[in-house]
């Protein structure tokens, strides 16, 4: 399928930054494919692991992340090692924690609740968000496409095209106007608010900027504002975020239902597409 998106807006894939996060990803899959129990020495799990699984590793992690690597731009071996002593020792922390909470007592009645990302499951929580678009009607001269979960779906239909296992940008696509079902005045904060915990820090940062771009219909920026936003590692991201946004806006258009588009989403975690 020709992507008119992908190359338009794609970041150079030989970046320090990139190489890394491909390398903390593939450090997470290698231990999960090598488990143990020596917290404290995470590179003996990974005695019996041979380049081909070091380099599978890495290329589903650039994959998932949603890039295009060419192998002599993915991370070395020697790099995801160093990432595997961080991520053993995260999940060492982590391990300790919760052996803490199993031992704390019962919380108070009077305790404040704590946040809805942080007591549902992630899905449940973007559900959530996103069933009351549908009863929230735009205004037809800049939304002719009607309600805002149908924009929603066309958003994330074209996010799709573009960006196929990129999960964070395709959640961006979807989630990115949940705000208007709870504070039509400042959508933007209000999704900002609703979604935070319950996704990344770049989904995050692209519903937050998802405004910012727009021709009269963003936020006035001032020179400084402007500035951080240019600086921004996510701009190509919000470019091609801004350019489906305003692509959107179609009648009669096909997409997928709700609960298809939170399937797909969530089925990337299974990664099933990576071995065909």
């Amino acid at each position: 399928m020709h992507d008119k998106f992908r190359k338009k807006f794609k970041a150079g894939a030989g970046s320090p930054r990139l190489r890394q996060q491909i390398a903390l990803e593939a450090a997470k899959r290698l231990l999960d494919v090598f488990p143990g129990d020596d917290a404290a020495n995470p590179l003996g799990r990974l005695e019996a692991a041979t380049e081909s699984d070091y380099y599978s590793a890495k290329r589903k992690a650039a994959a998932v992340l949603g890039h295009s690597v060419r192998p002599g731009d993915l991370p070395s071996d020697d790099e995801v090692r160093e990432q595997v002593v961080v991520v053993g020792k995260m999940r060492a922390a982590q391990a300790d924690d919760e052996e803490s909470e199993d031992e704390q007592p019962e919380p108070d009645d009077e305790e404040e609740p704590v946040a809805l990302a942080a007591s549902l499951d992630r899905f449940a929580v973007y559900r959530l968000r996103l069933a009351p678009l549908e009863a929230v009607k735009q205004n037809p001269k800049l939304h002719p496409e009607g309600d805002a979960l149908y924009h929603s779906l066309q958003v994330f239909h074209l996010a799709r095209e573009a960006r196929p296992y990129d999960e964070e940008f395709l959640l961006a696509a979807l989630l990115h106007d949940v705000g208007k079902a709870i504070d039509p005045r400042d959508h933007v904060a209000a999704a900002v608010e609703a979604l935070r915990g319950a996704v990344t820090e770049r989904t995050l940062w692209l519903v937050e900027h998802h405004m910012d771009l727009g021709a009269g219909t963003g936020r006035a920026l001032n020179a400084r504002q402007r500035k951080e936003l240019d600086a921004s590692e996510f701009l190509e991201d919000l470019k091609l975020l801004r350019e489906l946004d305003d692509a959107a806006r179609a009648t009669g258009v096909v997409v997928e239902n709700l609960d298809e588009a939170l399937a797909y989403i969530k089925g990337l975690e299974h990664e099933a597409y990576l071995n065909e």
